[in-house]
Formats: C-alpha cells, structure tokens, sequence
C-alpha cells in the first residue's frame, strides 16, 4: 500500500515539477530522501517512467506542432518560417543535451543525484531565474528564433542533467535572457523537451528490458506514468496561461525557500 501512494504521489509531483521551471528530479530525490522510499524501486529506471508520462502530455498538447514539424521534416533544412523552422530548431537546440550526456550521463548520475548537490543547483537556478526576470528584454517572439538562439536554449537544457537546475527552468530562463517572451521561451521548451526525454527513455527502456520487472514493479511503474501523464497535461495548460502575464518570481523564491531547507535538513540529519 505505501509504495502504491508513493508511486501517485511521485507521478503527481512529477507531472507538476516536469513543466514547473523548480526541477523535477529534485523533488524526486528529494522526495525520497525525505520519506525514506526504496531507492531501489523508485530510482532512477522509475523517474524515466514518469518522465514517459509527462513527454506524452507534452505530445498531446502539442499535437498540432508536433504533427506539422513532422510533416515538415523532409524541407526543415531549407524552411524559413513555419513548422518546418520550428523543426529544425528543436534539432538544433538538441545536439547539446546530445554531446553533454554521451560524455557525462554516467557520471552525473551516479555522483550529482544528491540533497545537497540539489540544494546548491536549486538556488544557482532559482538567482537566474530573478536576474533574467529584470534584465531580459522580453520583446521577442518565437518567430524571431535563430539557430544560436537554439543552441544557447540547448545548452540551457543540458544543465538539466544536473539534478536541481530543472529543464523547463533553464531553457526559459535562457529564453529570457535572449529577449523572448516568457510564454515564447516556456512553448519553445516544451517542445525542446520532446526529443531529449524521448531518447532518455528509450535508453533506459533498453535497459529494463535486459533487467526485467517483477509484476508489482510493473503495475507501480504504469501508475506513475499515467498519474504524470495527467498531472503534466493540466499543469502545461495552466502553466501557459499563467506566464502570459505573471513574472516568474514565485517559482524562483520557492527555489530558494526549498534550497534553504534542504541545507536546514542536511545539517540537522
């Protein structure tokens, strides 16, 4: 029973924090350092679980550009505008997740998936995020998007890979400090994500299918995903509307609040 509520609960905090710039591997972790769940069972093979359930909400709330870049595949090399653009963008400002996580996936993840290494990346991301808020121009659309643009905003998701710095939270906040919008940088984003948390689960599908699941493991895993899948949906739409006319101060001071009492938690355990 108590792995079941946790495999809800961490698919809600998912579905939330995946679209949320507060990072959702953060929660995770930390989630389960706090609540003292089975590392075992809720580690890194289920956090991509869930991560399947969120790249499908993305998917179908976007189904209409992710349907057109498709169909626009065979001329995005020499598209300039429209969804063919669009698409080559997204290709562009994937190659540096690529490289970053060819030469240092193993790495992060077995030594930054720690409290205290998300206590730091938390307020690093939370500070940015404050400063693009007053510096960034704000005027740019997603239309005005360059392929340096997208490499910048790539580079921005790589950082993601660092526990704590969050996807979404990067990339929009790069946006930021370009000149977009903060509804252009948080729809770039999204889409951005579709490609690099499809081949992350793919990857981490391979190895599941050489390991195996037990029954229950399974059952848990397909709770997860589809509790994210849900979650993430409302949470991008919403997400959407609020950014159209709100800063982005909240999410950076719950960045910094969480931080503090990570370190609070930290020292006192």
């Amino acid at each position: 029973m108590i792995t079941l509520v946790a495999a809800v609960l961490l698919g809600a905090i998912q579905g939330v924090t995946e679209f949320l710039p507060v990072s959702s591997s953060a929660h995770l972790i930390l989630a389960r350092a706090f609540f003292g769940w089975d590392a075992e069972v809720f580690g890194l093979p289920f956090d991509v679980a869930l991560h399947v359930g969120t790249l499908t909400a993305v998917a179908v709330y976007f189904w209409t550009d992710v349907r057109a870049m498709l169909v626009a595949a065979p001329t995005m090399m020499t598209a300039r505008s429209g969804a063919g653009k669009l698409a080559r963008l997204i290709a562009i400002g994937t190659v540096p997740i690529i490289i970053v996580g060819l030469l240092f996936a193993t790495w992060l993840e077995t030594h930054l998936r720690t409290p205290a290494v998300i206590a730091v990346t938390l307020a690093v991301g939370g500070f940015a995020m404050l400063l693009a808020e007053r510096i960034g121009s704000q005027g740019r659309g997603e239309e005005s998007l360059t392929a340096g643009d997208a490499v910048l905003m790539g580079f921005g998701q790589a950082t993601a890979l660092v526990p704590g710095m969050s996807r979404s939270g990067s990339t929009i906040t790069m946006g930021m400090f370009l000149g977009l919008t903060r509804a252009s940088a948080a729809r770039f984003s999204f889409l951005l994500g579709i490609p690099a948390t499809a081949a992350a689960a793919g990857r981490e599908g391979m190895h599941l299918l050489q390991t195996g699941l037990s029954r229950q493991d399974m059952v848990l895993f397909a709770i997860g995903m589809l509790t994210s899948g849900i979650v993430g949906y409302l949470t991008i739409k919403y997400f959407l509307r609020f950014v159209a006319g709100h800063r982005l101060d909240l999410f950076a001071y719950y960045r910094l609040a969480l931080a503090a009492g990570t370190a609070v938690w930290l020292v006192r355990s």
